[in-house]
């Protein structure tokens, strides 16, 4: 049997994008759940916006 492991695939997704009516961008990154159980936030790129605004962690 698998041992489950402690780090998870997530997806982060752009916070300022849906607040000016555009589609927000989503990246994925790794994320170690046991060491940092909270909600992960990123300043990111978003190609439709044409600059760095924050990403937050999808549920």
């Amino acid at each position: 049997m698998a041992k489950k492991g402690k780090v998870r695939i997530i997806t982060i997704e752009c916070t300022e994008a849906r607040k000016e009516g555009k589609s927000p961008s989503r990246y994925t990154t790794m994320k170690n759940t046991q060491t940092h159980p909270e909600r992960l936030e990123k300043k990111k790129y978003n190609p439709t916006l044409k600059r760095h605004t924050v990403h937050r962690e999808l549920k």
